[in-house]
């Protein structure tokens, strides 16, 4: 059964939100909270024009994907949509493979559509129901009197001609995430220009915009924020670093950031992601064609997945250990999912070859990844990073791997049941020998600890309260760009 803290995998614990109201209603407890209309409604007035627009960026599973002929790959459990056990469904939602060929070029047909603000779902027993995804984030930002693109654009709301200042990043969350940190860059753009149209300055006007970026989104802007449009370089070595994406950015607001990784993705990657009878069954061969998983792994230097035997960390960016344990895409057990993805290649070895090589591939482009974040630096003074993190739930922190390979948890520590604290403040300290003073590559402006999970953050009414604060009020940031 899925549950709201601790144990599951890393998609499993997110789609919780995604598949079923009633353990959501148990997830947070009913408390007192603010009229943030009345704290905010005469600031948010009074800022007006001269607010930064602000820009929304969901995690995993964040934003609905479409085929080009309208199929439903993600984002509503409706009859019609793409089912991941039958072989047109699966090659829907998995990413190509070819052997010879760099990630970056191999493309499919679907596409993002929208953030996923609301899941419709229409199976079985949970025929008709809707659950709210990212909405909160964009109530929160309402109440703050931000204008939406998306409602906008949609004849949601009518804002009287006004220029929005609230934009949503869609992005396919299945593939590398310095990619899609790339393709943010014109959403920025694409922002600065409303914000200076609406407010009448000039095309050379430098605006500055706020993003708030939940879950694996924050790595999606921690990455813009150092390295700009450049891309991973295909040869494995580091961009320069830069901070390009940081000079248009003045609040970069995370949360439940797995900055330091999940092993809750690495069990995904090993045993797949098992919703149940009612809904597709996503094996280890489907998602393990998608980098921006393997891009979730902990760090090797963590010591999070151990060898039980030894007591000794395993390199799981080593792909020669996924190939002689039989994990994720180097499972022969998965052959039968393999044809369904490669249909025209007609052995089992050729198929085991180019899932390898896909194999080889993804763990490399994510150790690559990893080190271009790991590398400490501080933005510029006029870049402000800051972080609101869970740690009141017990959460999946070490992973044992026996004698015939298996794995399971054997070790939770303080998180928000799928991102573990020292995870979302990226400590360095972990696997070391300890000291009191944090140690971490990011510059943290400020971080803020909650007591909810990691859905909940995106609720959580001191959450709702101090990011209005951050975005509208807080004079750092007037006086460092006024």
């Amino acid at each position: 059964m899925a549950r709201c803290s601790g144990g599951g995998v890393y998609l499993k614990q997110i789609s919780v939100l995604f598949i079923c109201v009633a353990f959501l209603a148990g997830c947070h407890q009913t408390e007192e909270t603010a009229d943030i209309g009345e704290i905010y409604g005469e600031v948010a007035t009074a800022v007006g024009e001269n607010r930064n627009p602000v820009i929304v960026i969901p995690g995993i599973l964040g934003t609905k994907l479409e085929s080009v002929d309208g199929t439903k790959v993600w984002g509503s459990f409706t009859f019609g949509a793409a089912d991941a056990d039958f072989a047109d469904g699966a090659r829907l939602v998995a990413l190509p493979m070819e052997r010879g060929r760099s990630l970056s070029v191999l493309r499919d047909d679907v596409v993002p559509t929208s953030v996923l603000d609301v899941v419709v779902a229409d199976v079985g027993l949970f025929r008709g129901i809707e659950i709210g995804a990212y909405v909160e984030i964009l109530k929160t930002l309402a109440a703050g009197r931000y204008r939406d693109q998306s409602m906008g654009d949609a004849g949601i709301v009518d804002y009287g001609g006004l220029h929005y200042t609230c934009f949503q990043f869609a992005y396919d969350w299945r593939r590398d995430i310095a990619e899609s940190a790339v393709l943010l860059d014109e959403l920025v753009r694409d922002a600065q220009q409303a914000s200076r149209v609406g407010r009448r300055l000039s095309d050379h006007a430098h605006v500055k915009v706020d993003v708030v970026a939940h879950s694996m989104g924050g790595l999606v802007l921690r990455y813009y924020l150092r390295y700009g449009i450049q891309p991973l370089p295909d040869d494995g070595t580091l961009p320069e670093l830069t901070w390009a994406g940081a000079r248009n950015i003045e609040h970069a607001i995370l949360i439940g950031t797995p900055n330091a990784g999940s092993v809750l993705s690495f069990q995904q990657l090993v045993d797949g992601w098992d919703l149940g009878p009612l809904f597709p069954n996503y094996r280890s061969s489907v998602l393990g064609t998608m980098p921006a998983i393997y891009q979730l792994l902990p760090r090797t230097r963590h010591g999070r997945v151990i060898d039980e035997s030894t007591g000794s960390p395993i390199d799981i960016f080593d792909a020669d250990e996924w190939i002689r344990r039989e994990w994720g895409l180097a499972d022969p057990r998965q052959d039968f999912k393999l044809q369904q993805l490669l249909p025209d290649v007609p052995t089992f070895e050729e198929r085991r070859a180019i899932a390898i090589d896909h194999l080889r591939k993804a763990l490399a482009r994510a150790s690559q990844l990893h080190k271009s974040l790991d590398v400490p630096a501080s933005p510029p003074l006029t870049t402000r990073v800051s972080l609101f993190a869970a740690d009141s739930r017990a959460t999946p922190a070490k992973v044992g791997v026996d004698a015939q390979h298996r794995i399971e948890i054997i070790e939770n520590t303080p998180g928000d049941g799928t991102v573990t604290r020292r995870s979302a403040v990226m400590d360095e300290r972990v696997g070391r020998e300890f000291t009191p003073r944090l140690e971490s590559p990011i510059a943290w402006d400020r971080v803020q600890f909650l007591f909810t999970d990691h859905i909940g953050l995106t609720r959580d009414a001191a959450f709702v309260d101090n990011v209005l604060y951050m975005l509208l009020e807080d004079p750092r940031s007037w006086a460092a760009t006024r």
